[in-house]
């Protein structure tokens, strides 16, 4: 799902095909809802919609808006499933930072994208306006640890002049949070906490070109202030040294370490 903060180039199609693992995460993080099938949920952070739309088929009778920062994800999402098709789906051009509903939810959702967001406050003092009197929080982003063994190749690629050259101001946009930092975050904008975790994944990519697809396309802070003509060779050498530290196993697949932050909380019934 796209950055909340919509400072780059995301191209839907090719996030479709990379993002199977975060849209497989999501429908596991679905489970946790016990849904009757006329809430209004709010996807924050939807991308290309799909797990919206999915969202969106578990209840009928209810109504699900799909944001995001990114014009070209909510484009695309509203081509591919139409009102025509999926009447109780709407999507909107919005910054997780700053959501401008006024009440009207019942559950607040994220799969996969507040680990984009450095103003995590911001976001919860916009959800809690967002929901109604017991509604429900459930996110699931990057947390403390996340793809620990990327960051490694990656540390040791800029260590070099050849690539380090063009990061001399930057900044890494991702925040992996532990659960203690983001419970006061929920408390301080007025939210209960239920349930706060990390939770260990296995991301699996099919060999060295489903590694680099999903680079590619996640990866776009670091992939995308490499001029474009060196970009694939930046891409590449993130690749090689990732095999030679962390081979495929006997399948052919390439493992990378996840941790999840899960959250659930809740809006109190009374102020």
């Amino acid at each position: 799902m796209a950055e909340a903060g919509g400072s780059y180039r995301w191209d839907a199609a090719d996030y479709r095909d990379s993002s199977s693992q975060q849209k497989k995460w999501g429908r596991e993080l679905l489970t946790k809802l016990r849904l009757g099938g006329g809430e209004r949920i709010l996807d924050i952070g939807c991308g290309d919609g799909k797990l919206t739309a999915e969202i969106a088929e578990l209840i009928p009778s209810g109504h699900v808006v799909g944001i995001d920062s990114s014009p070209e994800m909510i484009a695309y999402a509203r081509s591919a499933f139409p009102r025509e098709s999926h009447p109780n789906v709407s999507w909107e051009v919005m910054d997780a930072r700053e959501l401008s509903f006024e009440g009207g939810f019942d559950i607040a959702f994220s799969n996969a994208v507040l680990h984009w967001v450095s103003e995590q406050p911001r976001v919860l003092q916009g959800v809690k306006r967002s929901l109604e009197p017991g509604g429900k929080v459930l996110f699931q982003m990057g947390g403390k640890g996340n793809a620990a063994r990327v960051v490694q190749v990656l540390a040791s690629l800029l260590s070099r002049e050849e690539w380090g050259r063009y990061f001399s101001d930057f900044t890494v946009p991702y925040r992996f949070c532990a659960p203690r930092e983001y419970e006061g975050w929920l408390r301080e904008a007025g939210l209960k906490p239920i349930r706060i975790e990390l939770v260990t994944k296995d991301m699996t990519h099919e060999g060295p070109g489903g590694l680099a697809a999903w680079i590619r396309t996640t990866w776009l802070p670091f992939t995308q202030r490499i001029p474009e003509g060196m970009r694939d060779d930046f891409i590449a050498e993130m690749v090689d040294g990732y095999i030679r530290l962390y081979p495929p196993d006997a399948e052919g697949m390439v493992h990378v370490d996840a941790v999840r932050l899960e959250v659930e909380a809740e809006s109190p019934l009374h102020a």
